[in-house]
């Protein structure tokens, strides 16, 4: 299942061409940040105040099949906008590779947290140069596959 609804790409041009050469290859292009060497995955969630899809390229950190989106914005002292999303409209499209697959993602809190964030830095090291760059807990998403009904 995935979602649907009208699809507003990014204002960032960068993040239009990645998911678009992303998605266009089954992922097999524009896998890495910016053309880098860090993979990334493709999240598409529901916009918080338009409703419109909103797809994003995150750092792909996984373990066992579920993931984590980290909400670092390179250590901004605000949240991404795909923040509000995941929190308003839980279920996003995950895709890592050729096609997106539903998940439901949620903040982790306490333990829980502190176990997929050293994860995260361990996957990323640069989120703990974010953490130190702001005064805000950066949240962490943890994002489980949605059974098929």
């Amino acid at each position: 299942m995935a979602l649907q609804g009208e699809y507003e790409p990014s204002s960032q041009k960068w993040v239009r061409d990645q998911v678009a050469a992303y998605e266009a290859s089954g992922g097999r292009e524009a896998n890495t940040l910016q053309g880098g060497k860090d993979p990334i995955v493709v999240i598409t969630s529901v916009g918080a105040k338009s409703g419109k899809l909103r797809k994003n390229p995150v750092m792909r950190v996984e373990k066992d099949g579920v993931y984590v989106a980290i909400a670092s914005k390179g250590g901004a002292p605000d949240n991404p906008s795909w923040y509000a999303n995941f929190v308003e409209h839980p279920v996003v499209d995950l895709q890592d590779g050729p096609e997106p697959k539903p998940y439901r993602a949620r903040i982790a809190e306490g333990d829980e947290r502190n176990k997929w964030w050293a994860h995260a830095v361990a996957t990323w090291p640069t989120y703990a140069s974010y953490q130190e760059k702001t005064d805000r807990e950066i949240p962490v998403f943890v994002l489980e596959p949605v059974e098929a009904a």
